[in-house]
């Protein structure tokens, strides 16, 4: 098993070489492909990728399918709640719309449902249903190893943004019912969505929860952190964006205009304005002249 550690316009991928089976968990997002097929072809050494899993199809974890499919012909299985959508390509309940992101039609030829086991890199792995950031997001665990794929369910330092809460769905109680199933779980290696593996589950669970509980006691603070993320993501792609397209980019984006209605109800160049502060106070972001810039 090899991870690839890879920011955070893509997510991570995690390559197993079984007897057998090759595959990867997880492909990155579009403009990132040709980075990842340079990776796992580097890491194969000239054996073929049969299978290709994904955790959730937000557009930094599924970019890459595509690219993949064409170059290796592999089988794909993704979260088998999500398999109409992907069939009739629907990218409004995809999220690609919603969020103004990109990701290139892929197919699929099988799904992976809560308490499937599928075989990767000869081990079992149980694939656990894990709401709250995605509600079809999965988690995949193996026991004999004591390792969690953990997604965006769980990070080192907190997890990804509850986004059914921001057009008025459930979420919270949801990534607490996850937090508390990981808990559960005997783990002493996760190798999360993004950033580093890591091993002290309870320190990160704990930061998760504190989080959590910050975030569900005024939900204007998801939003804004989710309308912060999703500049941030426009940026990592872009590099630099044009200081005044930077509220109709938010505007065009439809969970901005959802949040915004629900819980900010702020004029979208005001909206605008204060991500971009948000973003260069922290360092996320820097202006020069009337260029917004990636930094960090």
């Amino acid at each position: 098993m090899r991870v690839f550690e890879r920011g955070w316009l893509s997510s991570n991928n995690i390559l197993f070489s079984g007897d057998q089976q090759t595959a990867l968990v997880d492909s990155g997002y579009l403009t990132h492909a040709p980075q990842t097929l340079a990776l796992v072809a580097h890491a194969l050494q000239g054996r073929p990728l049969d299978l290709l899993v994904n955790t959730h199809l937000h557009s930094d974890h599924c970019g890459g399918n595509a690219a993949l499919q064409k170059h290796y012909g592999c089988r794909t299985v993704i979260p088998a709640s999500e398999a109409d959508k992907v069939r009739d390509w629907d990218e409004e309940a995809l999220s690609f719309a919603a969020t103004g992101q990109q990701c290139d039609r892929f197919g699929f030829d099988a799904t992976l449902a809560p308490d499937d086991v599928i075989r990767l890199g000869d081990l079992d792995w149980q694939a656990l249903g894990a709401p709250g950031h995605d509600p079809h997001s999965l988690i995949l665990y193996c026991a004999e190893e004591r390792i969690l794929i953990s997604a965006d369910a769980l990070w080192e330092n907190g997890f990804g943004v509850i986004f059914p809460e921001l057009d008025g769905a459930s979420g919270f109680p949801e990534a607490r019912a996850t937090l508390e199933l990981i808990a559960g779980l005997d783990v002493r290696l996760v190798i999360p969505g993004h950033g580093a593996p890591f091993s002290d589950v309870g320190k990160a669970l704990a930061t998760a929860f504190s989080r959590l509980d910050y975030l569900a006691a005024d939900p204007v603070r998801n939003a804004q952190n989710a309308i912060k993320v999703l500049l941030k993501f426009l940026l990592l792609e872009r590099q630099q964006i044009v200081l005044t397209e930077v509220p109709v980019l938010l505007g065009a984006m439809p969970l901005v205009q959802q949040s915004n209605r629900r819980f900010l109800q702020q004029p979208m160049d005001a909206l605008a304005s204060w991500a971009v502060a948000q973003l260069v106070r922290v360092g996320a972001a820097s202006v020069n002249g009337p260029m917004l810039s990636n930094q960090g």
